[in-house]
């Protein structure tokens, strides 16, 4: 009898962690159930995609959730503005609405669709000091700050492409019909993540006093964040979501974390291939710092300069090959090669010099890229490009050899070769890449509203092209959804019949 009641305490626990395994493996199951439920629902039907059905979640601000603050800012925050043009011209100051070539753009033939979050303005305008009223944006595009000058211009695709969709879808406003803003997400292509990403690295680097980390490295915690916790992310794993990291230097803190997205940037100069590659990313040009050439009328007798650079001679990384040139190239006749920066009168002198040139060298600097290519083709100088690892704006659509001239480096840096193959191209042929670069160079003009086939115009299309393959990542990670849910079906019931048994 003893022996009875001792084996019957004994079995007891071993009953008790059956029943407990049972009961957390049904829920686990429920879990999976819900999940793929969720899943099962059109891409893109996050959080903000509606006020009544979804409480706003934003990011962290100091330690504190903005569901927290009143409901008018949550409001702003969800609600997008309506915004319109008040007297809005273009350069040659026509009204906007009154090209007749370009047909009112809408969201059945729109190119591209976009989603754009609406952050908070600490993330956008609040860098250029723009301080909201009662919504998130601007309401008109009179009332949007200009981006900084010099050379923070360079990195500003950020700013152009996050004006062109605020104002994408006013009535009124003529321009491709390329990026359209959807205020449902369901519909989306894409969804954009407006951070001034490079204005954030080039303003708010430095560590403030009594702070262990700088207002850039917080605004990218807080992104990480606030995108880990969107439902549009999580469906896709960020794959269809577009983030601009256009400085070199911008987003190094996130960039792991995010690095499934679509990053716009200048080049992969500073990106392992794991994280930036050119098969998933989009390459943006740089906005010049040169002014346009738009009345060209040189010749190739006119331009007496054969060669010209100005720019930083000592640079670090792949740009030691710049102090090499320089020693190749200082005493060579009818070559310009000195050093040059944007203070004082450096612009200046470097628009003539380029303007008087008929090539233009755009050699490696930190990173492969340099601004220095852009300045030559608004120039319509013959941009001369040595730089072996540069990958250039959508280069699947334009082919750069008609305009520009690629050298290696190994043969860059052989004595005598670089002036050599430069007089060996003739009248003909010069003339011939110069016309060119007049009919492309406005592929690479950043402006608003949006002008067919510039910069913002070509950006949003090479986006475009991307999709193919983002959808077919998509679906094909849906494949095995089914067997893995018969699969946890099955463990349920094994465990089941064993918890009876």
């Amino acid at each position: 009898m003893t022996d009875q009641n001792m084996h019957s305490k004994c079995c007891q626990p071993k009953k008790l962690a059956l029943c407990l395994l049972f009961l957390i493996s049904a829920l686990a199951l429920l879990c999976s159930l819900a999940f793929l439920q969720i899943s099962s629902q059109p891409l893109g039907g996050d959080q903000y995609s509606s006020v009544s059905d979804h409480k706003v979640k934003a990011v962290l601000e100091d330690g504190k959730l903005l569901d927290e603050i009143s409901d008018e800012v949550q409001s702003s925050l969800v609600s997008s503005p309506g915004i319109q043009i008040d007297g809005f011209t273009d350069k040659k100051g026509t009204s906007a609405g009154s090209e007749p070539n370009m047909k009112q753009c809408n969201l059945e033939n729109a190119v591209l669709k976009v989603f754009m979050y609406n952050l908070p303005p600490e993330f956008h305008f609040g860098m250029l000091d723009w301080k909201p009223e009662r919504s998130v944006w601007p309401t008109n595009l009179t009332e949007i700050p200009r981006y900084p000058g010099g050379l923070n211009l360079q990195h500003s695709p950020e700013y152009w492409l996050t004006v062109d969709l605020l104002s994408s879808n006013m009535p009124g406003r003529n321009s491709p019909c390329s990026a359209w803003r959807v205020e449902n997400s369901k519909e989306a292509d894409v969804f954009f993540v407006p951070f001034f990403s490079s204005l954030s690295y080039n303003r708010h680097s430095k560590v403030e006093s009594r702070r262990h980390k700088s207002r850039n490295e917080r605004l990218q915690e807080k992104l990480v964040h606030f995108l880990m916790g969107q439902e549009a992310w999580r469906r896709s794993g960020g794959k269809n979501h577009v983030i601009v990291m256009h400085h070199p230097n911008s987003m190094v803190i996130a960039r792991e974390q995010l690095r499934s997205a679509m990053f716009i940037v200048a080049d992969f100069g500073r990106y392992s291939p794991l994280i930036g590659n050119v098969e998933k990313d989009v390459v943006a040009p740089y906005r010049h710092v040169i002014p346009s050439f738009a009345k060209d009328s040189s010749s190739f007798e006119s331009r007496s300069i054969l060669l010209f650079f100005q720019g930083a001679i000592f640079r670090k990384d792949g740009g030691f090959i710049r102090q090499e040139l320089y020693a190749l190239l200082k005493d060579e006749k009818e070559v310009h090669f000195t050093s040059g920066n944007t203070q004082r009168d450096g612009i200046r002198k470097a628009t003539e010099g380029m303007r008087s040139s008929k090539f233009c060298l755009n050699i490696a600097g930190d990173t492969p890229s340099s601004n220095r290519l852009f300045d030559a083709i608004a120039s319509h100088c013959v941009p001369v490009i040595i730089s072996d690892e540069i990958e250039l704006p959508y280069e699947d659509v334009i082919d750069y050899t008609e305009f520009c001239i690629f050298v290696q480096s190994a043969d860059a840096v052989k004595k005598g070769f670089l002036i050599r193959l430069l007089n060996s191209v003739k009248k003909e042929e010069w003339t011939r890449m110069w016309q060119k670069l007049k009919e492309v160079s406005h592929h690479f003009e950043y402006q608003y509203p949006s002008q067919p086939d510039d910069a913002v115009h070509m950006i949003w299309k090479a986006v475009a092209r991307k999709l193919p393959s983002i959808r077919l990542s998509l679906h094909k990670g849906k494949r095995y959804s089914r067997s893995w849910l018969a699969k946890q079906s099955d463990s349920f019931f094994s465990l089941q019949n064993f918890v009876r048994g």
